[in-house]
């Protein structure tokens, strides 16, 4: 258990690489090698480098939760967290995933905090107190943060709250090692700085060792003293594991031409893309949504009365029109991907409709939501929040054939999508062993390959370093100027621009509303 000292503080861990290297199993090369690498106690450090570096890798190796004796996979080296093994160990790192829906394990917000402090064989009498004051810490009990409950449900909590719940579950822990990975990707621009402050926060109180993993390096460059930036492709090379290491303003400025060159997003930084062609406002209307209202919840029996669910947002209308996007903007909790999923057939709208031309329906109906699994992907394809959703195989080349092969459609278009996506090197991976950016690509080109006429896709461009976003971005643009209509729920001002066409912003007010209105009933 880490060692509490006076005032709050832990005992801040150190962090020793020597020639440190990780093959995940399945895999033919490293996702990364070579790494020589060392962390003072309490040091603050900001982990860059393209997407598949091994950032994710090393994060989860310094938590003592990557891979088994059993498995495949294969380590050279060694990385040691105070000297033994970060396995040995367990409980003295914390890790705040990508991913927020991935970390909430209970359904309430005070037993989800002290879960991880229980299993750390923490005092009963201890843990409680310590949840109050890591609440505290990552202001969730504040006004601004939602001035949450013990027993408040975890399933109603926005996206910037999950973040900030599973960063207070690890300062419970009291760690001496701080590990966050992307913890801001699929936040809006309040939530970024929001988990960014609490993290300050607690370090100013705790003296943890940070390690904390962003492609955007504005956020934190501030709140760090040192920048470590992975070599790009060292993964199978032989060359060393780190390309730049210093104070972040040296950094920053001596080598920002390198940076740049390497995909890492510094300040001021916008990756050129393609070039739009001039939209037409003539273009052939394929989807309307019409007076909307939209929930996940499902319709409750009480007696012999069924109580319709509670709507996240009403009354909202769209178009999707060929060859043009739209984007859906707004603050995390104002229900954003539950509106794409219902334009997308995937959900029942609980009001309104939502209704397909001719021209998109092709004789399978007007309402997408009643269209068998075959006729919804082969018109309208949908990229979930969380790739891992929607893979369905062990092989990156499997899950890129899945759909052409079932839908009977030729195959042509899986070398493009594997090339232009940058997957060409991935095709024999489990599609599970990639880096989040490269599991977001594979769920963009799996889709695109059943050729879409609507493309809608939820946070396509979290956990990309610059030069693949600037693909991605570029690869979407022609598409449009294809045809293909594309929706896009983001908080990517920089990818809106570059796809042009519509906003259509949400607020959280309508779910206040919609909630006081069903009470009221």
């Amino acid at each position: 258990m880490p060692v509490i000292e006076r005032g709050g503080h832990v005992r801040p861990a150190a962090i020793t690489a020597e020639g440190w290297g990780w093959r995940h199993a399945g895999r033919a090369t490293p996702a990364i090698q070579g790494l020589d690498l060392r962390i003072e106690p309490g040091e603050r450090v900001l982990l860059l480098g393209p997407s598949g570096a091994g950032k994710s890798t090393l994060l989860h190796a310094l938590a003592g939760v990557l891979g088994d004796e059993e498995d495949d996979s294969d380590e050279t080296g060694s990385l040691l967290l105070d000297g033994a093994s970060p396995r040995e160990q367990r409980g003295r790192a914390g890790l705040m995933q990508q991913d927020p829906e991935t970390q909430v394990v209970l359904s309430r917000v005070g037993d989800d905090v002290a879960f991880g402090a229980e299993n750390l064989a923490v005092p009963r009498e201890e843990i409680w107190a310590r949840v109050h004051e890591a609440l505290d810490d990552v202001g969730l009990r504040t006004a601004a943060g939602g001035g949450l409950a013990l027993d408040h449900p975890t399933s109603a909590l926005s996206g910037g709250q999950k973040q900030r719940l599973a960063l207070a579950g690890i300062l419970a822990m009291r760690p001496g090692l701080i590990l966050l990975d992307e913890p801001t990707a699929n936040l809006d621009p309040a939530g970024v700085l929001e988990v960014r402050d609490a993290v300050g926060r607690c370090l100013d109180k705790t003296g943890a060792t940070l390690v904390v993993v962003e492609h955007r390096v504005s956020v934190w460059k501030d709140l760090v003293d040192r920048i470590v930036v992975l070599q790009p492709g060292s993964a199978g090379n032989g060359t060393p594991g780190v390309l730049l290491d210093g104070p972040p303003e040296q950094v920053l400025s001596e080598a920002r031409t390198m940076l740049m060159a390497a995909g890492v997003w510094v300040p001021g930084y916008v990756p050129a893309t393609r070039a739009r062609r001039t939209e037409t406002s003539a273009a052939q209307l394929l989807l309307a949504a019409q007076d909307v209202a939209v929930s996940r919840e499902k319709p409750r029996r009480k007696g012999f009365r069924t109580i319709p669910p509670v709507p996240v947002q009403s009354d909202v209308s769209a178009q999707v029109r060929a060859g043009q996007a739209l984007t859906i903007t707004g603050p995390n909790g104002a229900g954003k991907s539950t509106f794409a999923l219902t334009l997308a057939g995937l959900l029942a709208p609980v009001d309104g409709k939502v209704s397909a031309a001719v021209e998109l329906s092709e004789g399978a109906g007007i309402d997408p939501f009643k269209w068998k699994a075959d006729q919804l992907i082969s018109r309208i394809g949908t990229v979930f929040q969380e790739p891992e959703h929607q893979f369905v195989t062990g092989k990156v080349l499997d899950e890129l054939m899945f759909g052409p092969k079932h839908l009977g459609h030729g195959e042509e278009r899986v070398d493009e999508l594997l090339e232009r996506l940058r997957l060409t090197h991935l095709v024999d991976a489990n599609p599970y062993t990639l880096s989040g950016g490269e599991k977001r690509r594979l769920s963009v080109a799996t889709v695109l390959a059943a050729h879409p006429k609507v493309l809608v896709l939820d946070e396509p461009t979290f956990g990309q370093d610059a030069n693949t976003w600037a693909e991605l971005a570029s690869f979407l643009s022609e598409l449009l100027d294809a045809g293909t209509a594309v929706v896009s729920v983001t908080h990517d001002q920089e990818f809106s621009d570059v796809l042009g066409g519509t906003e259509l912003r949400l607020n959280p007010a309508a779910r206040a509303a919609s909630r006081q209105e069903a009470g009221a009933a």
